[in-house]
């Protein structure tokens, strides 16, 4: 099964509250990471109405992504079409699908368009599941228990963590005995 590991940076936590500020995705075809299968780009966040909006402080500190480096950036309006389309008919992989898929929903929702990929699958769910006696799920532990690293600066930012989330989905799956 094809898949597209993803993962976004945002505004906030509330998906009806705050905007996206950048979208990570990356291929995987046949078990394989395709890297060159990719999807990255800054999104000028947008509000409910679609009106502009500021990155707050507090997730500036997260991620590093400023308003000013997503001053000329395309808006969610512009970007999600495309993003649909190359997700296409795909399962997808975030860590913590239900926080991404749930800003994609409503996003999807709003601008008229489907958010429906043939499966959604959790690295956090499946890391519960392969380290049943491990209370931390986190991607940086996640990392560190099967031996992943990050580009240098890449925690945080769509790209980087979508890098590691799709070899820890291929190591989870394979510890689980599941077929990619």
């Amino acid at each position: 099964m094809n898949v597209v590991v993803f993962d976004l940076e945002t505004t906030g936590l509330s998906p009806e509250r705050d905007g996206i500020v950048e979208i990570g995705a990356v291929r995987i075809v046949g078990g394989r990471i395709e890297e060159q299968l990719r999807y990255e780009t800054l999104v000028k966040p947008t509000n409910a109405f679609g009106d502009p909006m500021l990155i707050p402080w507090h997730a500036q500190r997260v991620h590093g992504i400023s308003n000013e480096m997503v001053r000329h950036a395309p808006t969610i309006s512009e970007i999600l079409p495309e993003f649909l389309e190359f997700v296409g008919a795909d399962a997808v992989v975030a860590h913590n699908i239900g926080f991404d898929g749930s800003f994609m929903r409503v996003n999807a929702k709003r601008l008229g368009l489907n958010w429906s990929p043939a499966a959604e699958l959790c690295t956090v769910q499946l890391s519960r599941r392969a380290f049943p006696k491990e209370r931390a799920h986190n991607l940086t532990v996640l990392a560190e228990r099967l031996g992943l690293e990050f580009a240098p600066g890449g925690r945080h930012r769509s790209f980087g963590d979508v890098q590691v989330t799709a070899q820890a989905y291929l190591r989870l799956m394979e510890r689980l005995g599941l077929g990619v």
